[in-house]
């Protein structure tokens, strides 16, 4: 056994097989972010969410895969049963994904993207956590223009669009899935681990707002200067018909500096990786002496993907009796958003197991078995 595996099986044995409440309270918090965002949003709550819920609720996934390959090794499974479970249940993530985007409702749908990093994901199951941790510095420099390359060469391609094709593909969100998969080997029930995990997010996110707020407004300025000198922009737009990469527009370099929300930037990402850090380690500091406080939102977390699909067959249910799903002048609007949406997580959660999550290992359960290791891992 490698010292990458024997690293995973400590971290697991420590970790035991229950849930980690903080965990689920963390992606339960995000979804409810999401739930503001679409259903009651004004300026002062885009600014807290917008874009932030989505890194948390991939940050959080990201650690749920790394400790499933760890509980998974600890139980002597063939890593090819891991791999055959991810595999499936990208498969099942992808067509939920797609059923949702067929609703046509006006937000951004990321299950395609987070099923691109299930399969993309095993590539570092089995790496050091040196290697991780190196690997999600790498993304979080580079991915960016990548993902703006991206975004013009695979225009048109949905499933390469998925992969690299914009602030909602999987290159755009693999910084913190990555990062996730880093924390995921880490002791998660220790006050330490929280500790680190708030003082990191608040160093980040100050860090990303202070360059937002005094060093990139110039950067960009110049940046964009420097563009206007060597592309020409006015040039006659490429001729759709035309065949690749002669139909490709010019990728949007200017956006390089952003730091709105979805840009899915360095800044941007850094950012809301800084705020999802934080909650994620106030959750985990909470949890050691008040509990109780996090269980309605750990109840949400747990049913985390049928609750992130409900809101948009909800948008869509009201769009189709031209209800005004936005709670305009409704007194408290955010209260009852969030009340609503922890009763609902709440009723969920009392089913063995939500509805898609369910469907979902009875899917994965298809095409996959944890069988006993027959051979040394190399």
């Amino acid at each position: 056994m490698d010292s990458s595996v024997a690293e995973s099986a400590a971290v697991s044995k420590r970790k035991g097989d229950g849930r980690l409440i903080a965990l689920d309270a963390a992606r339960g918090l995000a979804v409810l972010g999401m739930y503001l965002q679409h259903f009651g949003s004004n300026m002062t709550i885009s600014s807290i969410v917008a874009g932030n819920t989505t890194l948390l609720f991939v940050l959080c996934g990201g650690i749920s895969y790394s400790i499933m390959a760890q509980r998974m090794m600890e139980r002597g499974s063939e890593p090819i049963a891991f791999r055959a479970r991810m595999i499936a249940r990208a498969v099942f993530v992808d067509i939920i994904g797609y059923l949702l985007i067929m609703l046509n409702t006006p937000y951004g749908i990321i299950l395609p993207a987070y099923a691109a990093l299930f399969v993309l994901a095993l590539l570092l199951v089995r790496r050091s956590t040196r290697t991780v941790v190196t690997t999600a510095v790498v993304l979080l420099l580079f991915a960016p223009p990548l993902m703006l390359f991206g975004m013009s060469m695979l225009k048109g391609a949905c499933l390469l669009s998925d992969i690299a094709g914009g602030p909602m593909s999987a290159l755009a969100l693999a910084p913190a899935f990555v990062a996730g998969m880093a924390i995921g080997r880490i002791d998660l029930t220790r006050i330490q681990t929280g500790a680190w995990l708030t003082a990191s997010g608040i160093v980040m996110l100050v860090i990303g707002k202070l360059l937002g707020a005094f060093v990139l407004p110039d950067w960009s300025v110049r940046w964009e200067q420097w563009l206007m000198s060597v592309i020409n922009f006015s040039a006659a737009p490429p001729d759709q018909s035309a065949i690749w990469p002669l139909n490709t527009e010019i990728p949007l370099w200017h956006m390089l500096f952003a730091t709105a929300p979805h840009t899915a930037t360095t800044f941007q990402t850094l950012i809301g990786l800084g705020m999802a850090f934080i909650v994620l380690g106030l959750a985990i500091l909470v949890e050691q002496r008040f509990a109780a406080v996090l269980i309605p939102f750990a109840a949400v977390g747990r049913v985390a993907l049928t609750m992130y699909a409900l809101q948009f067959v909800i948008v869509w249910i009201l769009s189709l009796f031209k209800i005004d799903y936005s709670m305009p002048g409704l007194p408290l609007h955010d209260l009852v958003i969030i009340l609503l949406g922890l009763l609902l997580g709440w009723l969920f959660s009392r089913m063995p197991a939500g509805p898609l999550e369910n469907l979902m290992r009875r899917f994965d359960g298809l095409f996959s078995s944890a069988k006993p290791v027959t051979t040394p891992v190399k």
